[in-house]
């Protein structure tokens, strides 16, 4: 496992930049040195981001919708022609849920998956050619606690964040001999506008904020540890409140404890 002591001069891509994690996330890499690739659907939104990290002007907004494969393939190009290579490949973007699985339309638990899971796949495989050019580099993915415990109303979310962990595991076996390293991140609840944004059944925006997002961790704070163990080498990071690191602990001890403890959490 690779550790390096700064980021400096190292090209970080970020999607979902413009907002919560991937805000948080390109201003601790901003500060450790790196030139940051910041993309998400709305170009100034991310100029507002870029603006205010540290030296604007070593940073690139690219404005791409991540489940359009000829966007990706364009900003891919993009990135390239104006920076050279790609180090860390940060797949932050994603969509949240609240809703009971019995009230999750079909169109829903697929639009999900589709920028939860398939989008991230087909980044990542888009950007992978270039790691293996280059020998190095690093794959992220910003997996959630819900992927290894999974809980109410979030099925369908628990299951892609479950997909792409499983799905790098097998990314990570592969390209381990050609260089390239691959992480994933299990965020535990994390102060942003991810409830906001969330999915109901019908798959419409909830449009209001969880009490257990409200009274989670700084995404500052958040950043902070992510992007140190990154820098460390490691591979599977859990970031949380104690409950979310009980849990996650849980699961590997005793699913069948870990199962009753769910049924007794209220998580909306």
């Amino acid at each position: 496992m690779a550790k390096l002591k700064s980021l400096e001069n190292k090209v970080v891509w970020i999607t979902g930049a413009s907002s919560g994690l991937g805000k948080a996330l390109a201003r601790e890499c901003a500060l450790q040195g790196a030139q940051v690739v910041l993309t998400s659907r709305r170009y100034d939104e991310l100029e507002a981001v870029r603006v205010g990290l540290l030296k604007p002007e070593q940073h690139l907004s690219i404005a791409a919708d991540i489940t359009d494969e000829a966007q990706v393939r364009h900003a891919h190009e993009q990135v390239l022609a104006c920076k050279g290579r790609v180090d860390w490949l940060i797949n932050n973007a994603g969509l949240s849920q609240r809703a009971l699985i019995q009230d999750t339309t079909m169109q829903t638990e697929r639009a999900i998956m589709e920028v939860d899971y398939f989008s991230q796949v087909f980044f990542t495989k888009t950007v992978l050619p270039t790691f293996l050019k280059q020998k190095i580099g690093r794959v992220v993915f910003v997996s959630s606690v819900a992927g290894l415990l999974g809980t109410q109303y979030r099925a369908s979310y628990s299951a892609a964040k479950a997909a792409i962990h499983m799905w790098a595991n097998s990314l990570r076996a592969e390209v381990a001999k050609d260089g390239v390293e691959v992480s994933v991140v299990f965020p535990g609840f994390v102060k942003t506008n991810v409830s906001f944004n969330a999915l109901n059944g019908e798959g419409k925006p909830q449009g209001h904020q969880d009490e257990a997002i409200e009274n989670g961790l700084d995404a500052g704070v958040f950043a902070e540890r992510v992007v140190e163990s990154l820098m460390a080498g490691e591979e599977y990071i859990v970031v949380g409140g104690k409950k979310e690191q009980l849990g996650v602990l849980v699961s590997r001890l005793s699913p069948s404890l870990l199962y009753k403890m769910i049924r007794k959490t209220r998580v909306k």
